[in-house]
């Protein structure tokens, strides 16, 4: 008699639920994510994988053309979850990667709307963040030298015997949820940061998050270094006209930017807000192509240029530490002092 095979036991069913209880925890990042290019910063689909080495880090990231990559409004799932583990391991509490929650909790906290289109929404990027694979030898352990994973293994809508829904839950890779419950890998973000509708808007604010924190020199890119840092599908003088429109609308919560050349490259300072370095009047020399052939936007359908209103820091200044200066080595970035890039402008 043939036995029939024993078919491995689901992952939720050894794993104890994580129940949030709350939806308004501080926001916080995961700081590989922050820099990196792990998500599409474009709302249509993207099927096109990134391909990111710099020194020893090596990120790939594929999406499936049945739902394209995952984006970087998809990423509020990961904040939101994020922020939930740290809040709870700071309130003494256990926390699983199995987390079980309302979905009006998280759509609140990310400053979306609770309507039944939201929800669609919120189902469809748990369809990207599932199907999304991504490759990186980041963190990589003494036996290995490359991770792959999807940002969630398994997600679920809970129903009744009725059938209507109670309440979702999902289940988030090990690397990520790793990378939340080692505190040194988490820094907190501006919720105003979830205001920002562009695309690169959004990877720049943390960016400046993880690179400039407080500093009062804050901290230097090339702009073509940058291009290569975000995976952006848009040549380098377009990407670089959207640098040039966010930085002409200071459009960051709680930084400052600043464009200038040196030797030729194009450059960007970014500056904490509360930095005392005075600000030229017009801080780019006016919106040009950069040699693009038209004012095409990058990647995101309205990327950089969507940005309705001002920006504004919404925190207490205890919330965002001074000084971020174990960022990682493949960045070019500079810390020129303040003085040199007074005479520079």
């Amino acid at each position: 008699m043939t036995k029939r095979p024993q078919l491995a036991p689901r992952e939720r069913e050894h794993l104890p639920a994580f129940v949030v209880t709350r939806g308004d925890a501080r926001p916080r990042d995961q700081r590989d994510l922050m820099e990196r290019p792990f998500f599409s910063l474009s709302k249509s689909r993207r099927i096109a994988p990134i391909i990111y080495r710099a020194a020893d880090v090596e990120v790939e990231v594929h999406g499936l053309p049945e739902h394209g990559m995952a984006t970087i409004w998809d990423a509020d799932v990961l904040i939101w979850a994020a922020s939930q583990i740290v809040e709870a391991h700071d309130a003494g509490q256990t926390t699983s990667r199995l987390m079980r929650f309302m979905p009006y909790q998280l759509l609140g906290a990310i400053g979306r709307s609770t309507g039944s289109t939201d929800y669609r929404l919120l189902k469809a990027a748990l369809r990207r963040l599932q199907s999304t694979v991504v490759a990186t030898t980041l963190r990589q352990g003494e036996h290995w030298r490359r991770r792959q994973f999807s940002w969630i293994n398994e997600w679920a809508e809970l129903t009744n015997a009725r059938g209507r829904v109670e309440g979702m839950e999902f289940i988030l890779s090990d690397w990520f949820y790793r990378g939340v419950v080692d505190r040194s890998l988490v820094l907190s973000i501006d919720p105003a940061y979830f205001r920002l509708t562009g695309g690169i808007e959004r990877w720049l604010y943390r960016v400046a998050r993880k690179h400039a924190g407080r500093q009062p020199g804050g901290w230097v890119f090339e702009i073509a270094h940058l291009h290569a840092k975000s995976g952006s599908l848009a040549r380098v003088s377009d990407f670089a006209l959207d640098l040039r429109r966010i930085a002409a609308r200071q459009a960051l919560p709680g930084y400052r930017l600043l464009i200038d050349r040196q030797t030729g490259r194009e450059r960007l300072r970014i500056l904490p807000a509360v930095t005392t370095i005075s600000l030229p009047a017009q801080p780019v020399d006016g919106v040009g192509t950069s040699g693009a052939g038209g004012h095409g936007i990058s990647g995101a359908r309205r990327s950089g240029d969507q940005a309705q209103h001002s920006q504004l820091n919404l925190w207490h200044d205890e919330e965002i530490h001074s000084r971020n200066l174990d960022s990682n080595l493949e960045s070019n970035s500079q810390g020129a002092p303040l003085g040199e890039w007074s005479r520079r402008r």
